[in-house]
């Protein structure tokens, strides 16, 4: 509890970049009923705050819940009124927190647009849709996706820098990534095109689509048992396959594992080193990190150039 109340001082400034990123975006009320309501709902800083997250999260899988249990026959009959009204309960809350999320921004249609405002659109609109277009009402289970609202509240990318970390060796091994998937794509389709020729329709391998969807399946050790190779060669094509892919699956393991090593190493500021340079307080306006050399001119993290330390003046033009 106390760590909640008192987070460290760089996930403290990270908070303060992401609200200040936030509310130039949105357009955040000066004053008046709109800004204090802002407050409340966009961000989580005072007790109003915490609290409204914390009624939200409770709701949001409270939601969830009795939409599983609806989908079980069993208890769907026996208390299908209650989980009724249940669901119009929660439908009317998360239609009155759309709107005032609406309500409360300058730039609304920044909202509506963001990823997040339109989940939290999707999660509403098929209860809404049940009574105005009764044909729709299988959508219904779309209101599962109210689920993927808690990592706004969890604000996980702000909280914890693992995740943002995670984020950064993928993009640095992006390259590597798509050069290996396209390297299985054309595996794919030789093994396909030679199991079509091997086996051919009267084994099931009907087209080379059938085909590589069978490679798909060999490749990744799944086996469904629905397409079996039936003469000699196509057992023993199969065969090497799926050795071939219990080595293909500890590539994108060991491409991920090694750019996730060198971005905690490179962006590692507590490793000793036999003169540590002083440290400086100045933040990065970038990525508000602030743990740099007192000489630094320039972020180690981003790049962006660092304010003026105290002492010091501005060049003369």
């Amino acid at each position: 509890m106390t760590a909640m109340r008192n987070p460290p001082r760089t996930s403290r400034n990270r908070w303060h970049a992401h609200n200040a990123r936030l509310g130039e975006y949105l357009g955040k009320p000066e004053s008046g009923w709109r800004a204090r309501w802002y407050t409340i709902i966009f961000e989580a800083e005072t007790w109003s705050g915490r609290l409204f997250d914390l009624t939200l999260l409770g709701a949001i899988l409270a939601s969830v819940l009795v939409v599983m249990l609806d989908s079980l026959p069993s208890v769907s009959g026996r208390a299908g009124t209650l989980f009724t009204v249940l669901e119009w309960l929660f439908t009317l809350l998360f239609t009155a927190e759309y709107v005032m999320r609406i309500l409360v921004v300058r730039k609304p249609w920044r909202y509506v647009l963001s990823f997040y405002g339109v989940i939290d659109f999707i999660s509403i609109l098929p209860t809404w849709l049940a009574i105005f277009v009764p044909e729709l009402a299988y959508l219904v289970d779309v209101r599962l996706l109210r689920l993927l609202r808690i990592f706004r509240i969890l604000k996980i990318t702000v909280y914890f820098e693992e995740a943002q970390i995670l984020l950064r060796a993928l993009l640095n091994a992006r390259h590597k990534i798509f050069v290996f998937l396209g390297t299985v794509f054309i595996i794919t389709i030789i093994l396909g095109t030679v199991m079509y020729v091997v086996e051919g329709p009267q084994h099931g391998f009907t087209s080379i689509p059938v085909s590589m969807y069978w490679a798909v399946v060999t490749l990744t050790t799944t086996g469904f048992g629905d397409l079996v190779p039936r003469t000699p060669l196509g057992q023993f094509i199969t065969s090497m396959t799926i050795l071939l892919g219990y080595s293909i699956i500890a590539f994108p393991t060991g491409i991920i594992g090694a750019e996730l090593v060198n971005t905690m190493r490179d962006g590692s500021s507590s490793t000793p080193s036999p003169t540590p340079p002083s440290p400086s307080t100045r933040a990065c306006t970038g990525c508000t990190f602030d743990r740099h050399d007192i000489d630094a001119a320039f972020c180690k993290r981003c790049g962006t150039r660092l304010p003026l330390h105290p002492t010091e003046t501005a060049p003369s033009q």
